[in-house]
């Protein structure tokens, strides 16, 4: 596969993950505003569809080793589209209808089209090398539609509402550019060696496989380390280092770094191989993230030098892990599975770091915005996620010849 078909394979992670920022971040503080909905119904009802979206995933991943992963993806695109657009145009007479029904099509479409997607990507690659390229370009155009959706409602409007809502009239036509570039140069995938197989034994056999359940451990591991400080870095940028306006451009450095580091992270990986680039991508996260604990009111230029490390380190954690996943499931014929457990498991440690950051700090007497419990928040930002990648990294290491693939 040539560079042009490869970054064209890429361009539809764009906005994917253009939706994926407002859906998880915009829409509580935006529905509040806009339809002044009850918080408890309000989170009831994300917490719902958020768990309903996660358990779905391996039923859409046994779904995409069925039908062809191409014609899937094109299909989950349409309710994509319209649910999001509903999504951030409620109707004040009926909000929590509105919510659940705009949710649910905005989810599934996403989830299918994301697990289907993930799943071409491994079935297009000939080999391991060409396989982490397409997931470094999936999840390079991925970043660049996270920081567009991140810049976008401030430029689109003077409040973040209006913005907001506004950010739904930009996706449909970015989706049918970037849809047309990719499905005009890829081809369709190969027929699924799987797609016989129910349910339950295709789950089975994508967990059997010794190799695959190791790197999920790995990927849980890794993924708490790395979901711990997005939970709590608007916390600790505004109560730690009381700079509450400074969010927005560090989080922009951030993913900047982890963007231009892609390149040099498949570099370095079809030198040393793909497991030795991750555990050296985990050091370095180490490194940078150890002293964030020891950051104190003012200290904006040092965090600043954390986020650009922090942020290279980043572009392993997209594009290694991933093409890792993508090898073992064409190695079993059923990619889709093994990506439906892939994302099940992302999604859920998002809400496992909550589940586990927000109660302790609030044992710990931390309130956002009050001077106290501080300390707590630096640990819970900085420390814990430290014991959590070193930890990664020993597993890593310590399974490092059956994760590596060439």
């Amino acid at each position: 596969m040539s560079s042009g078909a490869a970054l064209a394979y890429g361009a539809l992670g764009l906005p994917l993950a253009f939706a994926a920022l407002p859906i998880y971040v915009h829409v509580p503080r935006y529905y509040v505003e806009t339809t002044g909905m009850d918080l408890t119904l309000l989170g009831s009802i994300l917490l719902g569809a958020r768990l309903l979206d996660a358990f779905v995933d391996p039923w859409l991943g046994w779904l995409a080793d069925r039908w062809p992963r191409r014609r899937m993806l094109a299909f989950a695109l349409l309710p994509f589209a319209i649910g999001f657009v509903a999504l951030l145009n409620p109707r004040p007479n009926l909000p929590a209808l509105w919510l659940i029904g705009s949710l649910v099509l905005t989810y599934l479409g996403f989830s299918a089209a994301s697990v289907a997607y993930q799943a071409w990507g491994a079935a297009l690659g000939g080999d391991s090398a060409l396989r982490t390229r397409l997931t470094a370009a999936r999840e390079g155009f991925g970043l660049i539609g996270v920081m567009l959706a991140a810049a976008l409602p401030g430029l689109l409007a003077d409040d973040l509402s209006t913005g907001t809502a506004h950010l739904s009239w930009v996706l449909p036509p970015l989706l049918l550019v970037a849809a047309a570039a990719t499905f005009s140069r890829v081809g369709a995938d190969l027929p699924v060696a799987a797609a016989g197989m129910p349910l339950g034994r295709s789950m089975g056999r994508a967990l059997g496989d010794a190799a695959f359940r190791r790197l999920l451990g790995v990927f849980i591991v890794n993924g708490i380390a790395a979901a711990l400080p997005a939970t709590l870095f608007l916390f600790f940028v505004a109560d730690v280092l009381g700079a509450a306006n400074a969010s927005g451009p560090l989080l922009a450095l951030y993913f900047v770094a982890g963007a231009a580091s892609l390149p040099m992270w498949v570099r370095l990986a079809a030198r040393y191989g793909r497991v030795r680039a991750w555990a050296l991508a985990m050091l370095l996260a180490v490194a940078a993230f150890a002293s964030a604990a020891f950051l104190g009111s003012g200290d904006i230029a040092a965090f600043a030098v954390i986020c650009l490390a922090s942020g290279l380190a980043l572009g392993a954690d997209l594009a290694l892990p991933a093409a890792i996943a993508a090898d073992l499931g064409q190695r079993q014929g059923q990619a889709g599975a093994c990506f439906g457990l892939w994302n099940l498991v992302a999604k859920l440690n998002l809400a496992l770091a909550a589940g586990l950051a927000l109660p302790l700090l609030d044992l710990l007497d931390y309130r956002p915005g009050g001077a106290g419990g501080l300390e707590a928040l630096s640990f819970a930002y900085a420390l814990l996620p430290l014991g959590f990648k070193l930890l990664a990294a020993a597993l890593l290491w310590r399974w490092r010849d059956s994760l590596e693939i060439r």
